[in-house]
């Protein structure tokens, strides 16, 4: 396993973090439960394969992922660390803070939590709820008190709104945010984090699954050979570097087993390919939208046929080569709306 340093932490975390919310689930007489039988195993080995970062948050699994979590890790709970997000939407108050820390303190069976995000931060709820309740001054508090280690934020929004965000806060430690070969509007912006001292956590390093596919078709696109589509997923968004770790969200052994091997033998992107991916990448934007645009005008349709999904598909599958990912998605689309439930 690859470690790399946490900003200006002094900690060193894997280059590879477990995303605990595809843990395995089951539903029971109406409730939802995650298989334990299948999910500590699989979260122990993680830790064997040498993944010390673990991020779970209060509603991931149907909120039962902080207990797993915090059972699979209680024998080593000293060797790694854990992430979890307060929901700012049940935050009215401070003592809203406290409470809802406290229960993922309990779940997690922990006296502290090294990563505690304000989850899903946009401007208006930066403003709206963290600093009009005054809550960095509270985790502060928290701070102070042991009961986490580090104050962190997850990111939904515009990318300049990180700028604001971290220079209003100022006592930020990393930030988790999306980047992945199709999404890199937040580029700019991981680079001011790291600038400013943050670790940088990626979310959807292989883009919600559409860049998990076994096939090499997108790597010879982007001039860089055969190559699976999800190893050049990972390779992209770790050559960046000021990332410090892609979470993945592991649903069983064997997605674990691969994204180890990739991290075990990843070596970044020579100078050559970074600027063949980047030209490649320019190349079938401007492709991509000869098809579509992204306007949305189109959506007005009569029989509620979700054209603006279906002509991303058609991109996925014709321009990027995703084309199993592309089948896929337009199948469960036909599916749900032969049901009517579109």
């Amino acid at each position: 396993m690859k470690y790399r340093k946490m900003g200006k932490t002094g900690i060193e975390i894997s280059a590879l973090g477990f995303g605990c919310m595809r843990l395995p689930e089951y539903e029971k007489e109406g409730k939802w439960f995650i298989d334990n039988d299948l999910a500590v195993p699989m979260l122990r080995k993680a830790y064997e394969y040498g993944v010390n970062y673990f991020d779970t948050a209060f509603y991931y699994c149907h909120s039962n992922s902080e207990s797993t979590l915090g059972q699979a890790v209680k024998p080593f709970r000293d060797k790694v660390y854990l992430s979890t997000k307060i929901p700012l939407e049940e935050v009215q108050s401070k003592e809203d803070f406290w409470r809802l820390l406290k229960v993922s303190l309990t779940r997690l069976d922990t006296d502290y939590i090294d990563f505690y995000h304000f989850w899903a931060l946009n401007k208006k709820r930066f403003d709206e709820v963290v600093l009009k309740h005054g809550l960095i001054e509270e985790a502060m508090e928290a701070k102070r008190q042991g009961l986490i280690r580090h104050l962190s934020f997850s990111f939904h929004d515009n990318p300049e709104v990180i700028k604001y965000i971290i220079d209003t806060g100022k006592v930020f430690s990393s930030m988790l945010v999306q980047y992945n070969l199709l999404d890199r509007k937040n580029e700019a912006m991981i680079k001011y984090a790291h600038d400013q001292g943050l670790g940088v956590v990626i979310m959807g390093p292989v883009g919600g699954g559409r860049l998990a596919s076994p096939e090499n078709v997108l790597g010879e696109k982007l001039n860089l050979g055969s190559i699976a589509t999800y190893e050049l997923a990972f390779k992209f968004v770790l050559s960046n570097p000021y990332v410090t770790c892609a979470l993945s969200g592991m649903e069983n052994m064997d997605v674990l087993e691969k994204n180890v091997n990739v991290i075990n033998y990843f070596s970044s992107l020579t100078d050559i390919e970074q600027t063949n991916l980047q030209q490649a990448l320019t190349e079938l934007q401007k492709f991509s939208e000869l098809y579509c645009t992204g306007c949305k005008y189109c959506n007005e349709c009569p029989q509620n046929i979700k054209i603006d999904q279906v002509f991303g598909w058609y991109t996925y599958y014709n321009v990027y080569g995703l084309q199993e990912f592309a089948k896929k998605a337009y199948g469960r689309y036909l599916q749900n709306q032969n049901a009517g439930q579109i």
